[in-house]
């Protein structure tokens, strides 16, 4: 049985913001909907102590490729409409895994 992992980042920037707070107050609330919406866990992840960008990501795992492709194509689409902000660097990739055990992975 194969288990598909999606993963999904996006470079979010915002140079009109004078300060870490008010970046803050734009893309956290859109990253909460997000989690609550889809069914993917959800992190910002670089650029934290910038005021002009950040990078956030996306996981998702299912047993379906294209059900798991569905969900960041649909994460994909809310992040573009849901905040004040541009979305201008995407990194999506879907690894597969097929169940068997490499040499000394047991656990």
């Amino acid at each position: 049985m194969k288990t598909y992992v999606g993963v999904f980042t996006a470079r979010l920037e915002t140079p009109w913001v004078t300060s870490l707070k008010e970046k803050r107050a734009v893309i956290r609330p859109v990253m909460e909907r997000i989690k609550a919406r889809f069914p993917v866990s959800a992190a910002r992840v670089a650029g934290l102590d910038e005021h002009g960008w950040e990078q956030v990501g996306f996981s998702v795992v299912g047993g379906d490729a294209e059900w798991v492709d569905g969900v960041l194509d649909a994460v994909e689409r809310f992040l573009y409409a849901a905040g004040e902000y541009r979305v201008v660097v995407l990194a999506r990739e879907v690894l597969v895994f097929d169940g068997t055990m490499t040499p000394g992975a047991e656990r």
